[in-house]
This record gives C-alpha cells, sequence and structure tokens, in this order.
C-alpha cells in the first residue's frame, strides 16, 4: 500500500509596507489545481486583512480588488517574497 504525503506550505514574512514592516502570513492552499496562497496581515488599528495570491503563468497576482492601497501597492514585493520563498519548496 502506497501513501501520498503532501506536505502544508505555511510560511511567515516581513514586507514593508505602507511605510512600515508589517508580518505577512502565507499559506499554500492543496486542494485546488492552480496554485494558490491564502495570505494575512494586520491593518494599523490590528484587523486581519485576508486575500489571495494566485499564480498565472510565471508571476503571483492578488485576486482581490477591495484592499487598502498600502497593500495593492506592495505588489510587486510579495510577488518578489513569494518567489524567494517558493525556492525552498
Amino acid at each position: 500500500m502506497e501513501h501520498h504525503f503532501t506536505p502544508v506550505v505555511q510560511f511567515s514574512l516581513l514586507v514593508k509596507a505602507g511605510g512600515r514592516l508589517r508580518k505577512f502570513n502565507f499559506r499554500k492552499l492543496k486542494s485546488t489545481e492552480q496554485d494558490t496562497m491564502t495570505v494575512n496581515v494586520c491593518d494599523d488599528r490590528g484587523d486581519r486583512i485576508l486575500f489571495n495570491m494566485l499564480k498565472r503563468e510565471t508571476d503571483w497576482q492578488i485576486m482581490q480588488d477591495n484592499l487598502p492601497a498600502w497593500i495593492k501597492q506592495n505588489e510587486t514585493g510579495l510577488r518578489q517574497a513569494l518567489e524567494e520563498e517558493s525556492k525552498k519548496w
């Protein structure tokens, strides 16, 4: 009997966004056919913001539109951080 083991990929990265370092928490969804990451981060009031990033061809893209400007403006930084981290797994 063969067992197929799929590890859960989850990590946190400090990324400068909105004028300060913020801790972005990433978790890879393993139930989808496409590479999808759920991301959460706290805003200045301590409220948690949740969104998804999807890998399209070679780049990661934020999938929601109703996010604070400091997240959308830092999409390139998040892409680079994800690419660096994905080399490890």
